[in-house]
């Protein structure tokens, strides 16, 4: 066994290609192997800005030799045919077998392919993953990048080492030949490294202030930026992508902090959080109250003699991008939002879907549609609404994308709007995600709906619904905001009715859109079912109670789910499910139809079924005993078993009906669980084909009013199991 190490080394690869880049490295190395048929798992792959590194441990010697085999043409085939075979495969026709194969004789060669020296695979893997190698960017260098057959690299190629148990694997890749040389910092250490192995490889660039182990690196920034910051009695604000970048813009990295101008304090935090990071790739810190301080952590490439130096020179450089910054807020508070807001009309919101100018006015009116508990929020809302997106013009946020929202939200408490409009503009983006925060208050509740609402009914009815993987618009983001606010809140409202009115809003600024809130519900059916995955919740109960219809109130809709899943997971609720799927077989394999000649659907020849009305709950109970008394008038004596299920329905389906209209689910599922027994012992002692038709008639109908009073708590039929 042997260890291999290779380092490819160039110029800086950027930081955002490093990971891949590594992963990239282990693909192909491993794929070279695979072609020689070496399994190979014990790999590490390292990267620095100017360096690949793999060390592949405990490698065979050689592969294992192996025998192949091909078939042939039949015996009696043309010479030429037997010949092109032969040569094909590199054997002489001496070498070839006859076998029998499904009673023809065909020829076959037997190929043996004995061991190659490990030395001989990796010389030839070696330049294959070189021009193989996929980077997002590359470029060609030198003379000889006037051919489009040479070399392509993210930055110019300029060493391999290549060592297979301390012995140099020869190889030349565009020009640059393999040896056992790299080299160490560019600052730190001058002329060549000779490496003697893969074991003394990481240790020796060390000793010349190179980390190759970009893991460790990052350790070394965490842990380092947090003590420095520590040591001035602050707390460094995380940020592990800043981490992970710093990781990969040095070799010898080395966390300083320095002081910026508290006067630039007057900035929003963000900005002044965003401005280090984006432009200079520092970290910030905290003081003792949670408050942003004016100090900075960057980390330096080099182990200063004079840290001093290096802290000064970059603070100067932040303390100009900071102005920057401050200069942008003191002009963008030259005008009032409302001043800002006239210059949406020139930004299109969507080609198909009109100005953010016409959002605005939208907003405005689809705030009048929320009543009911968010009813007294509904002037905060509509004065934020006329605002929403006016950061959009900003310098600020021209500058910083990331942060429209959040500045509208300061320019409005700058300007001296009330907390409540200032919260609306701020949070009306918000939850971003499903880990994000809700927005805060009811103005801002309020907000956050209308901006993710108009936005899906607008795509939506514009048919530029997500599709796999794409969702340009983001549109299922969207979706799980409106959700969580809805079901985090316990918001009663109707989202078909706020879907309709959208689309109305659209429509009366000639703006044409159809009517999508069938596709939106379906939509939002789908996202509740992944939202709900994490908290338990099973994807089958939410579409049997979206089958029903007329569902659109999500606060009610889970409530139902949620008693419907205690329910199923009880025995009676199990028996009374396969009871349920075995008389909707039958009613299927008869092709059961009412009276009307119709086939029997879950209350769609009631009128009143699906009324969402407490109100009407005692006059449905009622009208479903009248229906009951009429049904069950039958001109034979019923057998026991039958009479107990007519009499268990006479009770139970409208005990579970009125339960539902009132929005008792466990009520409802305690009177399904009373039609268990008696379903379990119709079918035990209960001919349901009769041989006399009446009698035969009269159970099927029965079994389609079983079926019915199930269904008028959920389409048992969606539930799996």
């Amino acid at each position: 066994m042997a260890d291999f190490l290779l380092e490819l080394r160039c110029e800086e690869i950027p930081a955002r290609m490093q990971a891949g880049a590594r992963a990239e490295l282990e693909k192909l190395f491993r794929r070279e192997l695979e072609a020689a048929g070496v399994k190979h798992d014990n790999l590490r792959i390292w990267s620095t800005p100017r360096r690949l590194a793999l060390i592949a441990y405990d490698l065979p010697a050689a592969t294992e030799a192996v025998s192949e085999e091909a078939k042939g043409p039949p015996e009696g085939a043309p010479d030429a045919a037997v010949d092109g075979f032969c040569k094909k495969n590199g054997v002489t026709r001496d070498q070839l077998e006859l076998r029998d194969v499904k009673g023809r004789m065909t020829w076959f060669a037997v190929i043996e392919q004995p061991g190659r020296p490990m030395a001989e695979v990796l010389a030839e893997a070696i330049p294959a993953i070189i021009r193989d190698f996929s980077w997002p960017k590359s470029m060609r260098w030198g003379a000889a990048s006037i051919s489009t057959d040479s070399l392509r690299w993210v930055r110019p190629l300029s060493g391999i080492v290549a060592l297979l148990d301390g012995e140099v694997v020869e190889v030349e890749v565009g020009g640059i030949r393999s040896g056992r040389e790299t080299m160490g910092h560019r600052f730190h250490h001058e002329g060549p490294i000779t490496i003697g192995s893969a074991d003394d490889y990481a240790e020796k660039l060390r000793a010349c202030h190179v980390i190759v182990d970009h893991e460790e690196r990052a350790r070394l920034i965490r842990e380092g930026a947090a003590s420095v910051a520590a040591k001035a009695g602050l707390t460094l604000v995380a940020d592990e992508g800043l981490v992970i970048e710093n990781a990969g813009l040095t070799e010898y990295p080395v966390p300083l902090l320095g002081r910026f101008d508290e006067a630039f304090l007057d900035v929003p935090p963000e900005v002044i959080q965003l401005t280090a990071r984006v432009n200079q790739k520092y970290f910030v810190c905290e003081d003792a109250e949670g408050k942003l301080a004016n100090a900075f952590i960057c980390t330096a490439n080099i182990a200063a003699k004079d840290p001093a130096v290096v802290v000064d020179g970059n603070r100067k450089v932040l303390a100009a991008r900071l102005s920057d910054a401050r200069f942008f807020w003191e002009q963008d508070q030259k005008k009032t939002l409302r001043q800002h807001a006239k210059g949406l009309e020139r930004i299109t919101f969507h080609e198909k879907l009109g100005t953010v100018a016409q959002r605005h006015e939208r907003f405005v009116s689809l705030a009048d549609d929320f009543q009911g508990e968010l009813a007294d929020a509904v002037p905060d809302a509509r004065e934020a609404a006329a605002l929403l997106k006016a950061d959009l013009v900003t310098e600020m946020v021209g500058e910083f994308p990331e942060l429209q929202g959040g500045m509208g939200g300061y320019y409005a408490q700058a300007e001296g709007l009330r907390a409540p409009v200032v919260a609306a503009i701020r949070d009306h983006y918000k939850p971003a995600g499903q880990a994000d925060e809700l927005p805060i208050g009811d103005a801002a509740t309020l907000t956050a709906l209308i901006d993710k609402v108009d936005a899906l009914v607008g795509f939506f009815g514009a048919d530029m619904k997500p599709t796999g993987s794409k969702d340009p618009f983001a549109l299922r983001r969207a979706a799980l905001g409106v959700i969580r606010i809805i079901t985090e809140r316990h918001l009663r409202l109707s989202l078909e009715r706020l879907f309709d009115a959208a689309a109305q809003l659209y429509r009366n600024q000639g703006i044409e859109v159809a009517n999508a809130s069938t596709d939106l519900l379906d939509f939002f059916a789908d996202r509740l079912k992944v939202q709900q995955r994490e908290a338990g919740v099973r994807h089958d109960l939410i579409d049997a109670v979206f089958a029903l219809g007329g569902e659109d109130d999500l606060v009610r809709l889970l409530a139902r789910v949620h008693a419907l899943q205690a329910f199923v997971g009880t025995e009676d609720g199990a028996n009374l499910l396969a009871g349920y799927k075995r008389a909707a077989n039958i009613l299927k394999k008869e092709d059961w139809r009412g009276p009307e000649g119709e086939i029997a659907r879950t209350g769609e020849e009631d009128p009143l079924a699906l009324v969402d009305d407490p109100d009407l709950a005692p006059v449905i109970a009622a009208k479903m005993a009248e229906r009951h008394a009429a049904a069950t008038q039958l001109s034979y004596t019923p057998e026991p078993a039958e009479k107990a299920l007519i009499d268990a329905l006479a009770v139970a389906a409208p005990r579970a009906a009125e339960a539902v209209q009132t929005e008792r689910f466990a009520d409802a599922m305690a009177a399904l669980a009373t039609l268990r027994a008696p379903i379990d012992r119709f079918f035990e002692e209960v001919t349901v084909n009769a041989a006399e038709a009446e009698k035969r008639a009269a159970r099927l109908a029965l079994l389609a009013r079983f079926r019915d009073a199930v269904h008028r708590v959920a389409d048992f039929s969606r539930i799996e199991g």
